[in-house]
């Protein structure tokens, strides 16, 4: 896979190919962007079963959805905290693939590669009723995720 196509990253994944990469590749990050209020509410990614833990960075900040000036850098320190090398995929999760993709593009400029989205995120796109976690994304897909 390239490591920066037209859209200025490695690309999409849906979230159980994400998580199958995560289990077979073992440099893989899984990096959740949304907010800590989400997490609080809606639940996380649990990789505790395949030796693995998520990062955890806000793109945006709750209330005000304000993006995060220096996100790049806060998680470029991040990263080399856990010991994780350039080259490692950076698989990037939010609630349905839209800030987790503008965090892979914004890592891919900052030299990290190869950044990945997933594309229908945590919990998926809006069914025909208007409700999320039914069609596709990480809980649909019945991957392991835990709620406080």
């Amino acid at each position: 896979m390239p490591y920066e196509n037209a859209a200025g990253y490695a690309g999409d994944l849906p979230a159980t190919e994400a998580f199958q990469l995560l289990v077979s590749d073992g440099a893989s990050v899984l990096i959740d962007v949304r907010t800590r209020a989400e997490w609080a509410f809606v639940g996380t990614p649990d990789l505790n079963a395949i030796g693995k833990s998520v990062l955890f960075l806000e793109w945006q900040t709750f209330p005000s959805m304000q993006a995060v000036p220096d996100f790049a850098a806060r998680l470029a320190a991040e990263l080399a905290a856990a010991g994780v090398q350039p080259g490692a995929p950076l698989l990037f999760l939010c609630r349905s693939g839209a800030r987790s993709r503008s965090a892979a593009i914004a890592m891919t400029r900052a030299g990290w590669a190869p950044c990945l989205n997933v594309s229908d995120g945590f919990e998926g796109p809006l069914d025909s009723r208007g409700r999320r976690n039914l069609v596709g994304g990480w809980r649909a897909g019945d991957l392991p995720w835990a709620q406080t």
